[in-house]
């Protein structure tokens, strides 16, 4: 795993070599991911699809090229299930709106879990809102981990969708994805996984899954920002209407009547994000160069040696500890009277130490309300980080706790 390939991981903060641990948040990018976006803007910028000049062309290829690649990500069985968006918040606002148009009526209910980030709560609660439907919400057991007995009585005959987090962003526990799949279909309910921390850190196979629906975002897999992924399985994507109107989305628009374009362009009304898929794509080629199975082990290994020095430390709860997990770990510091630290000050002070994590609820204020604190301090690693980043941190944690005592 090659730090030099990352230019921002050279730099110092605070006059320390910068230990960046935020990348449940967003991944920094390797210079080829970089490098694709300048090549873009240099050498072929034009808009796609529309244009029989050269530099038209050249950019459908690349931005098609892209799709191809995100397909060959996933494993889906075609390109024509992979449809770009501007994020996974945008994919699911998209979905919602598209499915909750066509299959969603007064009385029926949509299940989440009690770990979903807000982009997979609040899109659901508005169409609940605008249908007259219900938000069913899976309880946690006592570990944390999702209560799949629960879930198993929140199915019923008025369950249209499941939604739930492949990868909590908050805890970086790996829900049981495929018994709440195998579940929900059993009844015949169609599932939305939430892949936005899981994609980035699994080895994703999306036929195997059987899942009908992912979305995540390419920022957090070494790619620009501003660019989505939302699958769906074609037999669902072909009776679903378009979310949004305008350029691209049509086949031949008339005052009286209009037609819509064939997948996936059904779904990606006007300019697309050419430039983003572009670099996302070269950002594909650099993991799978390094290999997937390779970065998920590297990543597993340290999240665990992370849970491992962090249970060294007193006064200090790891939560959901011993539960598997991909990438991130959330923690609080209590001070020897049992008086909680605000993540806030640890979080500041890891700051100044040249240490980079998340502080607060992680738009996911439901489950911090659940844990009844003000937030976590999260550290989340990615392929670029080391063991010797973990031993920084840990003693950056170390100095801050015996300041905040």
């Amino acid at each position: 795993m090659n730090r030099e390939d990352f230019p921002i991981l050279s730099q110092q903060v605070h006059n320390r070599a910068l230990v960046y641990l935020d990348n449940a948040a967003t991944t920094q990018k390797p210079q080829v991911v970089i490098d694709a976006i300048a090549e873009a803007y240099s050498h072929w910028n034009a808009n796609v699809h529309r244009g029989v000049h050269h530099l038209s062309q050249v950019a459908t290829q690349k931005h098609e090229e892209a799709r191809e690649k995100v397909a060959q990500l996933i494993h889906a069985q075609s390109s024509e299930e992979i449809i770009f968006t501007k994020g996974t918040t945008d994919s699911l606002n998209m979905l919602a709106r598209s499915f909750g148009d066509a299959m969603l009526h007064e009385g029926d209910e949509i299940i989440v879990s009690q770990l979903e980030h807000h982009s997979n709560i609040v899109p659901w609660q508005m169409l609940c809102e605008r249908k007259k439907a219900t938000l069913r919400v899976i309880p946690l057991r006592e570990d944390l981990s999702l209560d799949t007995e629960a879930f198993k009585g929140l199915l019923s005959d008025k369950t249209r969708l499941v939604s739930v987090a492949h990868v909590s962003n908050v805890l970086g526990i790996v829900n049981p994805i495929e018994e709440i799949i195998r579940l929900a279909h059993e009844k015949g309910v169609p599932v939305c996984v939430d892949g936005a921390q899981s994609v980035p850190h699994l080895v994703m196979d999306v036929q195997q899954l059987d899942c009908d629906f992912l979305v995540f975002s390419a920022h957090k897999m070494y790619g620009p920002t501003g660019l989505g992924i939302l699958y769906g399985k074609k037999e669902w994507l072909d009776q679903l209407p378009p979310a949004e109107g305008g350029g691209e989305m049509i086949e031949h628009v008339s005052f009286e009547k209009t037609t819509y374009n064939v997948l996936p362009y059904k779904f990606e009304a006007g300019t697309p994000n050419y430039v983003g898929s572009h670099a996302f794509g070269k950002a594909i080629d650099y993991v799978q160069e390094i290999g997937l199975e390779q970065i998920a082990e590297h990543e597993h290994e340290l999240a665990k040696y992370l849970e491992a020095q962090l249970a060294l430390l007193p006064n200090l709860r790891v939560y959901a500890a011993g539960l598997p997990k991909a990438g991130a770990v959330s923690f609080n510091v209590y001070r020897e009277d049992g008086v909680l630290i605000h993540p806030f000050d640890v979080g500041v002070l890891l700051d100044r130490q040249g240490v980079a994590v998340r502080t607060g609820h992680h738009c996911a204020e439901p489950l911090i309300e659940y844990l009844q604190v003000p937030g976590t301090v999260r550290a989340s690693v990615a392929l670029y980080n080391t063991p010797e980043d973990i031993d920084a941190f840990i003693a950056a944690l170390k100095k801050a706790i015996m300041m905040l005592q």
